[in-house]
């Protein structure tokens, strides 16, 4: 039958989660049988998210392909289980940079170049899905910021069109609105959803679904009086209130038909759901049984976005020990030898994550060097693992200027070097090693027996490595080298046997985790911190 589309658009304020209302709709259409896809549509100026501040916009998502992408793309995933690509995020910039490549190419045959028809045509070609298969496909497609902002209006119109080219049957429109209560009058205010729907019909689209975001539950006469004035029928306004629980919003979306009106809008069929698995795993967030507390030492703790596929891979390896994880952020440049014992004494688990830059490096290391000695259960994660081997090397083998060379050049034991093939002089966008790469795993070591594999995929985005001179002095003084590259020529993962669970790994494997298939690195740290919290 093709391919369908589903846009999914703001209105009012940005952060309702417009993300999570299209994965919810993505999960709910699979498990009607229909085969999902997703997009994200980023309306600010740059390449990718790869050279933005975490403060400022949150994680990095790093797909299999080795594209740099926006946070939405890991609650996609994550959702609807499906490995996305570098057609899934496009920014403003990605758009415009293809335009200006194709004009200095003298593609358009000395014409003006404008914003219509020239970026509006790059956007919707970037809309259009080709598959060989005669299955319906769906793509649900987000674009991000508010219907009112400047920058948003190319993408509206090139959805607008977009529409007329293939049919309203087969392409509709989700307005995500904020319902605003006013608790000092007990009111809830449908006004500015109805600005926000003016302002779509003003560019000439017409929402198919308002989902509106509220504290409170709509009434139905709340709901008519939307429908009235947004012009779409009652049974099309959807409430989605706050959760407890992130991963509750497709079954309280599939309480409002959310999936039901969608396929009506595009002229599909609407099986029952099957949802059993996601269920349970909701079930038994309701249902955990015992409470660890992990610290994460991180430079970033400002922004908890900014780790945010950590802090759900956590989650999930909780859901896998029916165990509630609760997170102590310690921001990494408060960390001393002096606190260090005070701040960690109440946790039961340290992981350390991904980064870049010096600031707060010596506050990890000496967080790393407690959980080492005092037995407690760690983590590192890309920059945490370069850490960990840094601490390594100057506590236990004696190298007190152990250090990487990207935060100190001039030291005589650069246990963390350049990537082969890489230079400080490199640019710093999309220059990274970046994707999903193989990883042999050593027989007898604990990350062999978590994975049950001996090769194994996970994803990377970093430029320095071990350096290779350093292997046999590491392994010597009783640090495992247990994933390796197939080539051998990349240590990927190391673990200390003699602890009960200090692990880590220049991958980002937060980055694979799902809510119903936890991962198990985060699944073997949550049993280890559970283990330390029952002795």
């Amino acid at each position: 039958m093709g391919v369908k589309y589903v846009f999914v658009t703001g209105g009012v304020v940005s952060g309702l989660g417009k993300g999570i209302t299209a994965a919810s709709l993505g999960r709910l259409l699979k498990a009607r049988g229909y085969k999902v896809t997703m997009q994200k549509f980023d309306p600010y100026i740059n390449i990718d998210p790869g050279t933005m501040n975490p403060i400022q916009h949150g994680e990095v998502f790093v797909t299999d392909d080795g594209t740099e992408t926006d946070l939405d793309l890991g609650h996609y995933e994550r959702f609807i289980d499906e490995n996305l690509g570098k057609n899934s995020n496009v920014t403003t910039g990605k758009i415009y940079w293809s335009v200006l490549h194709k004009e200095r190419r003298g593609d358009f045959g000395g014409h003006t170049v404008q914003v219509i028809p020239h970026i509006t045509n790059e956007i919707k070609d970037r809309f259009y899905r080709n598959f060989e298969d005669d299955e319906t496909h769906i793509a649900i497609i987000e674009v991000g910021g508010t219907v009112g902002d400047i920058e948003s209006q190319p993408f509206l119109e090139a959805i607008r069109q977009f529409q007329h080219e293939v049919g309203h049957e087969n392409a509709m429109l989700i307005l995500v609105s904020l319902i605003p209560y006013l608790r000092c009058s007990q009111e809830i205010k449908t006004k500015p959803t109805q600005q926000a729907v003016k302002t779509m019909q003003g560019m000439g689209l017409q929402p198919d679904v308002i989902v509106c975001r509220s504290e409170v539950e709509l009434d139905q006469d709340t709901k008519d009086k939307i429908a009235l004035f947004c012009n779409v029928p009652s049974k099309n306004v959807l409430n989605n209130l706050d959760l407890k629980y992130l991963y509750e919003a497709p079954l309280a979306m599939e309480k409002e038909h959310l999936a039901e009106v969608a396929c009506e809008c595009l002229n599909l069929e609407c099986p029952k759901p099957d949802l059993k698995d996601w269920k349970e795993m909701v079930d038994t967030l309701y249902s955990l049984n015992h409470t660890v507390k992990i610290a994460l030492v991180g430079k970033y703790t400002q922004l908890h976005d900014a780790y945010i596929s950590v802090v759900e891979a956590l989650k999930h390896g909780g859901i896998a020990c029916k165990t509630e994880v609760a997170i102590k952020w310690i921001d990494s440049e408060t960390v001393t030898p002096e606190n260090v014992a005070s701040l960690l004494d109440d946790v039961n688990g340290l992981l350390v994550p991904g980064g870049f830059g010096d600031r707060g490096i010596e506050g990890m290391i000496t967080a790393i060097k407690y959980a080492r000695e005092n037995n407690l259960p760690f983590l590192g994660l890309c920059l945490g693992m370069q850490l960990s081997i840094i601490e390594f090397a100057r506590n236990v083998i004696g190298y007190s200027d152990a250090h990487s060379i990207e935060f100190n050049p001039s030291t005589t034991h650069p246990l963390i070097a350049f990537l082969p093939d890489h230079s400080e002089s490199d640019d710093l966008g999309g220059t990274l090693r970046l994707g999903a790469y193989p990883c042999v795993l050593e027989k007898g070591s604990k990350v062999r027996e978590l994975y049950g594999a001996d090769e194994i995929s996970e994803r990377h985005r970093h430029r320095y490595e071990v350096n290779n001179d350093y292997r046999d002095v590491l392994k010597e003084n009783g640090l495992r080298l247990c994933g390796m590259s197939p080539d051998g020529r990349i240590v990927e993962m190391v673990e200390l046997p003699s602890n009960l669970f200090h692990v880590a790994t220049q991958a980002h494997p937060e980055l694979k985790s799902r809510p119903n298939r936890p991962h198990p690195l985060f699944t073997g740290l949550v049993a280890a911190a559970l283990e330390h919290e029952m002795k």
